[in-house]
């Protein structure tokens, strides 16, 4: 047996480990799922009507077309956002475990009948940056945003969508997918955006995905080319990563806010249309901005020896 043949044997018999395990743990985070919906998820759901009427009677207050401690009532839309917050939790730590756990089953499956190509392996710098690009892509979210209340939900402006897309261009598309996903979907879980983190976890991943397929496996943009080619090749990956986000975005939040959270149609609607008009606007920072740092960190990289090589062996994950 060759030393190809020997690795891509041990990949395999690792692959059935992943599957088996994820397997277990998918089936784990399905029931918690299930439970945490039934529970705490229904009583975050009458939280959220008496919080709609509290925001109802303050708008009114406010107006001048209705009479009430205005100082009272907001102490307690305050506690009722807390209280909210807090019941909302565990169905979306679940659901978020169950589309992680989902991705590795996948994974698992593809190493088990596939094999992995030595090229394919993680190695520890790899690993780092995709840790490094998670932490940018939570810090863009989570710090520089402008929120934008619509009812009891949230959308926001922010620069997460700019480092998953800088990820994927310089780590590949499952990677650095990946890292946008974990790192996105942390700032969700650990702010007022907790139910959108499961929503989050997959279009933050896909992102990655398509960019790299674009950037990588299409044209091989790690491989030695003119300037120009590669800063166009940058800006189109960026650009139909973007794309798909602004019509994926709006479209998955519709649904997802209906047949998963169940909210009422028509609010889910308002929402769709309010964050339709934000992930427009991110997408255009996105692609400038992920544009001119790949630009700028590619010459750099590669004179220190920090550029990861991107084999389109890897987009085939």
């Amino acid at each position: 047996m060759s030393k190809q043949q020997a690795e891509t044997k041990t990949a395999r018999v690792k692959g059935w480990r992943l599957l088996f395990v994820s397997g277990v743990l998918f089936i784990v985070s399905l029931i918690l799922a299930i439970y945490t919906h039934g529970g705490t998820y229904q009583q975050s759901k009458v939280i959220g009507s008496e919080l709609s009427s509290v925001k109802s009677k303050i708008s009114k207050i406010e107006a001048g077309t209705d009479e009430g401690n205005l100082e009272n009532l907001k102490k307690t839309a305050s506690s009722l956002s807390d209280e909210k917050l807090r019941l909302e939790r565990p169905y979306s730590f679940s659901m978020t475990a169950l589309f992680l756990t989902l991705v590795f089953v996948i994974k698992g499956l593809y190493n088990a009948f596939i094999g992995v190509h030595p090229s394919q392996a993680l190695d520890t710098k790899r690993l780092a940056m995709a840790g490094f690009m998670a932490a940018l892509c939570y810090v863009g979210f989570a710090f520089f945003k402008i929120d934008i209340p619509v009812g009891t939900e949230k959308t926001a402006f922010h620069l997460g969508n700019v480092f998953c897309v800088l990820g994927a261009l310089l780590l590949g598309g499952y990677l650095g997918g990946l890292a946008g996903a974990v790192g996105m979907t942390i700032g969700d879980l650990t702010t007022a955006y907790v139910t959108s983190a499961p929503k989050t976890f997959l279009l933050k991943l896909l992102i990655g995905l398509i960019v790299g397929l674009v950037a990588h496996k299409i044209f091989k943009i790690s491989k030695t080319h003119t300037a120009k080619f590669v800063t166009g090749v940058t800006i189109l990956a960026s650009i139909c990563g973007m794309a798909f986000n602004v019509v994926a975005d709006p479209l998955v939040g519709y649904f997802y806010k209906i047949y998963i959270l169940g909210i009422p149609q028509e609010i889910a609607s308002v929402f769709a249309k309010m964050a339709a008009l934000t992930t427009f606007v991110n997408a255009i920072v996105a692609v400038i901005a992920a544009t001119i740092f790949y630009l700028a960190l590619r010459p750099a990289l590669k004179k220190s020896g920090l550029f990861l090589q991107v084999s389109p062996e890897e987009e085939a994950k």
